[in-house]
């Protein structure tokens, strides 16, 4: 999380959707070590200050080689986006790819108390 920065809102007190996909997320499954992959897609209601993409691509890049479940992985995506940029609200949703004839899509919210 460390490599995650920010940057400040344009539009502070404009209440607009930001909606980042990635399309290439890679992460290992802790049961067989095998790659799973995914789609992720951060839709989000900015406060204060923004994610910067560069930093995000990089942050991403820290699951490639961790075992962790589908379910675990969107919800620590979202925690630690949350913890660093605050927004209004924010969903992140993963879209895995079919294993064994099976797909799976995890989506994890959050809004502002």
């Amino acid at each position: 999380m460390d490599r995650l920065e920010t940057f400040p809102n344009p539009a502070v007190g404009r209440q607009y959707r930001i909606k980042h996909v990635l399309h290439e997320f890679t992460s290992v499954c802790p049961l067989t070590g095998l790659p799973d992959f995914a789609t992720v897609t951060i839709d989000y209601v900015p406060d204060a200050i923004c994610l910067e993409l560069k930093a995000l691509k990089y942050y991403f890049l820290e699951f490639r080689n961790m075992g962790i479940f589908y379910e675990a992985v969107t919800n620590k995506i979202l925690d630690d986006l949350v913890e660093r940029c605050n927004p209004i609200e924010m969903t992140i949703t993963t879209d895995w790819g079919v294993r064994g004839g099976m797909s799976s899509v995890i989506t994890a919210q959050y809004k502002k108390p």
